[in-house]
């Protein structure tokens, strides 16, 4: 087994996102929306990422005048497992953790000859 390494620098919450992107599948507007629900949360520090005033913080800043439209995006966001439900409300899934400083990544491929 051949073992590469590379270093990646990221200087922002959406370019660190897109490096993750190919395993969500976000539309670019899902990752601005989510990069800000992280930036929010990081300065909140909020234990519940999707709390009601992390949604009226993150509408403001996108130009919404109504919060809840925000649920539909967290919907989107549960389905493609970027967001994790928990008792305590939802977590961001932790490959998208900005304070993760060395990610392994084992990629597994078959060949298939054709005959």
């Amino acid at each position: 087994m051949k073992k590469r390494r590379i270093t990646v620098n990221i200087n922002s919450t959406i370019k660190y996102i897109q490096l993750w992107n190919g395993i969500f599948n976000l539309t670019s507007k899902e990752i601005e929306i989510l990069s800000h629900f992280i930036e929010v949360n990081a300065f909140k520090q909020e234990e519940n990422v999707c709390s009601v005033s992390n949604k009226k913080d993150v509408a403001a800043i996108i130009g919404l005048n109504d919060y809840n439209t925000l649920n539909n995006y967290i919907k989107r966001f549960k389905d493609k497992q970027v967001m994790i439900k928990k008792k305590s409300g939802y977590v961001v899934n932790p490959f998208l953790d900005m304070e993760t400083t060395n990610v392994e990544v084992i990629i597994k491929h078959e060949h298939k000859q054709n005959i």
